[in-house]
């Protein structure tokens, strides 16, 4: 089976491709003084979070496609995600802070949110896209049950300040959708864009 490029640094993204069966090489952007950068995931404005997860993730393989290119690395399928959490039209992204953190988890508190966790996959000409809506219904969270989360240290590089796979899960009442999208790579979406690259799943 062919190794793929993965345009991402989450750990959980690498393994659940490895959970899949799926060899692949991360990445590592670096500008021509070596240091890292990304792409711009800041929001436009009025943008619904639908078309914000999906043009953020389109953007990370664009980039991704770029960086391959000008640096002359080896042509392999190419595969970029992003993932977003969405409180009605509000976009809640990795909390800068703790106060930060604090104030998106009392927010989805008790509430109904969307996790939304866009995948793209590059091979050659050829872009595919999919999109992997789940809903999360939280348990009413206590300002206690919100500090000691904090404090772990957990919600700080994941949308929403949660990560479902950690002691979040605890705060999951009620799910319907992918467990897998919720963590950042809807395994089902991520096999049927690699398929038509010869990936038997």
């Amino acid at each position: 089976m062919q190794t793929i490029w993965l345009a991402s640094k989450s750990p959980r993204r690498a393994e659940l491709l490895q959970g899949m069966g799926v060899p692949f090489e991360v990445l590592q952007f670096t500008d021509a003084a070596g240091a890292q950068y990304e792409v711009d995931e800041s929001v436009h404005p009025g943008e619904p979070p639908r078309d914000y997860v999906r043009r953020v993730a389109l953007d990370k393989a664009l980039h991704a496609l770029s960086y391959m290119r000008d640096r002359q690395l080896v042509a392999r399928p190419l595969l970029s995600a992003d993932t977003t959490v969405a409180l009605g039209d509000r976009i809640l992204g990795k909390p800068a802070d703790a106060a930060e953190a604090r104030e998106m988890l009392g927010a989805l508190s008790g509430q109904v949110h969307e996790v939304l966790t866009a995948v793209v996959v590059i091979d050659g000409h050829d872009i595919r896209q999919m999109l992997s809506v789940s809903r999360v219904h939280f348990m009413p969270l206590s300002v206690e049950t919100i500090d000691r989360y904090i404090a772990s240290g957990e919600p700080f590089d994941k949308a929403g300040a949660y990560g479902i796979q950690g002691h979040a899960g605890t705060f999951v009442a009620d799910m319907q959708g992918s467990f897998t999208g919720i963590m950042g790579l809807p395994v089902h979406e991520t096999a049927c864009l690699l398929e038509p690259c010869g990936y038997r799943f």
